[in-house]
């Protein structure tokens, strides 16, 4: 599906909101356009309506006095009420002229010697006349002023309108965006968590969080400005259309091709700046990337004097990055303003053209009060034709960021099951299993075992043996291509991943703790862990001697990764954290490899309580913590060359032998 597909079905969850705002900003928008009209009637009906013709009268409403006698207009006669000779009130440069009678038509005007000559082509009328003092002007004006207050009350009763409704929609319509983009997010991280680990072997752990946060902010700035933007320009330019068809149809036609210009603009535009947004989130990710690498390897960075190096790489990237926001800068610079600029001034051009030659025909004379309400119309059209201009550059990166977003959310997930199991046994069995990370290059071959219930399983070799790729087929962090691996005679296959995590516990080499307090990290904020269980698991891995100088106990707080917390303190609370869970199958992948002397007594303590009555798996560096395990297995490049507890092996002398010799002969070397 097309990421603007997607977009819309994200925006369809608030739709009540999206709806409530457009419908909002079309109040708005129609009381803000209709400022023109009023402003034309002011004009027409009553500022020049002056012009119109006047008749004589009687004292009353309306009525005004000149020379002994009474005249009202002819537009406030009432339907039936008796009119008497005509006059006209005509505007000859800066005065104002009084006919004591009808004009025939209308033209150039002059006066001289109490003549008023009108003409108009090869037609010339003179009429006898009389020039009105500012007095008099006035009080012919006072009919009008009332009906002119109520026009301007309307006029600013209708930009309060206006406003009320502006403030709604932005209000609905950025409150709808804020929601779409929590859920975006929502989904984004609960996808993240449902990824099998390869996806992120590949893939850094800056590039991701770009995706979440960059980008996600991005799209919201498609709902927020452009979303908004959009609706409002578009709702803006069918008002004003809608007025200048009813001023006049001729040039509201011509105005017409705007629209298919701004569709070919946008197409142009979007041909270029597709390519240049593309690289510029990209480089965005690789920014982050880069940033997040630095951080975490800032102590290897400066032991290595490495600073030097690592600056000119990330000036690379941001240098690339820069480049290409130069382009789309350009591209903005050069397209933006311009073409809405161009646009107006053809439109003005016609526009001058246009009415320039219907003043030149007989009796087409255009009032001033349509003049102004086209201008007002053409000058408001561009305003939202320039907002979406505008606005091009921000759609262009939302949707590269969508696109960027919804391939994250594509990757193929885990789903998720709510499925519970009895508790297994613990019976695990390897058969003749073979695994590859990559396709033929088999990591693991043939490798076939059994550990019942309750044994403990050792796991030694070289680096690169394959000690951990079984740990994590176990874990189903990763599936074997060939053979099984089956819990109590079933395939783990046929489990899901979450009911069979269920039953296991693992602690890792370097045991990894999140942001929050101890318990939280011992618990991990599950409502089935106690607080009791809590500290009964870490007195029974002997935790209370380590941890007993900390002031708050359990509820001391730790940050990122236990930074302030000894290596020893941290695998004590990752142990405590398997045994809360209480699992009936435990890894224990190197644990007491970074650990000094003095503590590893205790931490051997805490692998003997946390391996009572559970089939436990070890992996160990250290041959002297795994002399009691019921079954050891030495790896040499995938395979199991060796099996046996510690005095069988020793006693064949093979590879097993020789490693402990050579870690015994180590040790007493450094005691010497």
């Amino acid at each position: 599906m097309k990421t603007g597909k997607r977009l819309v079905q994200y925006a369809l969850n608030f739709k009540g909101m999206i709806i409530a705002a457009l419908l909002m900003l079309s109040v708005s928008v129609g009381a803000e356009l209709m400022g023109p009209f009023i402003a034309k009637k002011l004009i027409d009906n009553h500022i020049i309506g002056i012009e119109s013709p006047w008749h004589e009268t009687t004292a009353g409403k309306e009525a005004v006095e000149y020379n002994g006698s009474y005249y009202k207009r002819e537009a406030y006669f009432e339907p039936g009420e008796e009119k008497g000779e005509a006059a006209r009130i005509l505007q000859v440069n800066r005065d104002f002229i009084f006919v004591p009678s009808s004009v025939e038509f209308d033209g150039k005007r002059s006066f001289e010697d109490g003549q008023l000559t009108i003409t108009n082509g090869d037609r010339s009328q003179s009429y006898p006349a009389t020039e009105l003092s500012t007095g008099q002007v006035m009080a012919f004006y006072q009919p009008e002023i009332p009906k002119i207050m109520v026009l301007i009350g309307a006029y600013f009763g209708l930009l309060v309108v206006a406003s009320f409704f502006q403030y709604g929609q932005r209000y609905y319509l950025q409150n709808a965006a804020n929601r779409i983009i929590q859920k975006m997010r929502n989904d984004v991280f609960q996808h993240i968590s449902r990824l099998p680990i390869q996806y992120f072997d590949n893939l850094p752990a800056g590039k991701v969080v770009s995706r979440i946060t960059n980008d996600t902010e991005a799209i919201r700035e498609l709902y927020v400005a452009v979303l908004a933007n959009f609706f409002t320009s578009i709702i803006y330019i069918i008002g004003v259309f809608i007025g200048l068809f009813i001023l006049n149809p001729t040039l509201a036609s011509w105005c017409l091709l705007l629209v298919p210009i701004l569709v070919i603009w946008m197409r142009l535009y979007r041909k270029f700046a597709s390519v240049y947004n593309h690289v510029i989130r990209s480089k965005v990710s690789e920014i982050n990337g880069k940033l997040n690498e630095s951080i975490h390897g800032m102590t290897i960075i400066q032991a290595f004097k490495r600073e030097k190096e690592t600056r000119d790489e990330f000036e690379a990237l941001n240098k690339e990055h820069f480049t290409f926001q130069n382009k789309m800068l350009n591209l903005d610079s050069l397209t933006g303003h311009n073409l809405t600029w161009v646009l107006r001034n053809l439109v003005f051009v016609g526009f001058i053209w246009h009415f320039g030659g219907q003043s030149l025909g007989v009796g087409s004379v255009v009032s001033l009060g349509v003049l102004y309400a086209f201008v007002d119309y053409i000058t408001r059209l561009f305003e939202p034709v320039n907002g979406i201009v505008n606005q091009l550059a921000n759609l262009e990166q939302a949707l590269v960021a969508g696109e960027r977003v919804f391939k994250l959310m594509d990757e193929e997930g885990i789903p998720v099951s709510d499925e519970d199991m009895p508790r297994v046994k613990g019976h695990v069995e390897f058969d003749h299993v073979s695994f590859a990370y990559k396709e033929e290059e088999y990591v693991l071959k043939d490798i076939d075992f059994e550990a019942k219930p309750g044994q403990t399983v050792a796991l030694v070799g070289h680096t690169g043996s394959g000690k951990s790729s079984i740990l994590n087929l176990l874990f189903r962090f990763y599936d074997c291509q060939k053979g099984a691996i089956k819990i109590d005679g079933v395939d783990v296959k046929d489990i899901p991943q979450q009911t069979l995590r269920k039953h296991m516990a693992i602690v890792l080499q370097d045991p990894f703790l999140f942001t929050g307090t101890v318990a939280s990290n011992i618990g991990m904020d599950d409502a089935k862990i106690s607080r009791e269980r809590m500290e009964q698991a870490l007195k029974a891995v002997g935790g209370e001697k380590i941890l007993k100088h900390l002031e708050k106990g359990l509820d001391e707080p730790v940050v990122e990764k236990g930074s302030t917390l000894s290596s020893g303190q941290r695998q004590l609370i990752s142990f405590a954290r398997a045994l809360a869970f209480d699992p009936a199958i435990l890894v224990l992948d190197e644990a007491t490899s970074n650990i000094d002397t003095e503590t590893e007594a205790m931490i051997q303590e805490a692998m003997d309580v946390l391996s009572k009555g559970r089939t436990t798996f070890i992996i160990a560096h250290r041959l002297s913590t795994i002399k009691n395990a019921d079954l050891i297995l030495v790896l040499d490049r995938g395979q199991v060359v060796e099996r046996g507890n510690h005095e069988e092996l020793m006693e064949h002398g093979g590879k097993y032998y020789q490693m402990y010799q050579l870690q015994k002969g180590q040790k007493n070397s450094m005691v010497v």
